[in-house]
């Protein structure tokens, strides 16, 4: 198992490098979300409008990233500040049609570029495949004691 352990760390090394490959270069531009912007846009969609507190507790980092984040998200037009719908004291933020739309063309085309990557396997591979990340991912949110929401599953 040592050396198991050794070969997904390597390999998970890589993923995060590949998935990098697409992503925009800071000051770039092309209409593509950076990480971060994708990351959270991606959360508030599952769990519903956040103030920076709850993206805070979710996330594991500290109010002025989030705030620097935000910030950049509201002046993309990506998510707008509303009042907390449950009467609370922070405003939270909500994903715009702009955000929405940026969002699901990113996914779009993360995933094309998946199916390209994946032509050859069997729709079984790719069905363990997805099973065995939703497992490794579940395994250090419950670690880490962060759950993060899944779609169409209870919180």
């Amino acid at each position: 198992m040592d050396k198991a352990i050794h070969l997904i760390e390597f390999e998970t090394m890589l993923l995060g490098r590949y998935l990098q490959l697409g992503a925009p270069r800071s000051g770039r531009g092309g209409g593509r979300l950076d990480r971060s912007a994708y990351t959270l846009l991606s959360r508030i969609r599952v769990q519903g409008p956040m103030s920076i507190g709850q993206l805070s507790d979710a996330f594991g980092l500290d109010a002025s990233t989030l705030n620097r984040q935000t910030a950049a998200m509201l002046r993309a037009g990506l998510v707008e500040r509303i009042p907390d719908p449950d009467g609370g004291i922070a405003r939270k933020f909500r994903i715009t049609a702009e955000g929405e739309a940026g969002l699901d063309a990113e996914r779009a085309q993360n995933i094309s570029g998946l199916e390209r990557v994946m032509a050859a396997w069997s729709p079984a591979e790719v069905a363990d495949l997805a099973a065995y990340l939703e497992r490794l991912n579940s395994d250090i949110e419950h670690l880490d004691g962060r759950p993060w929401p899944r779609p169409g599953r209870p919180a």
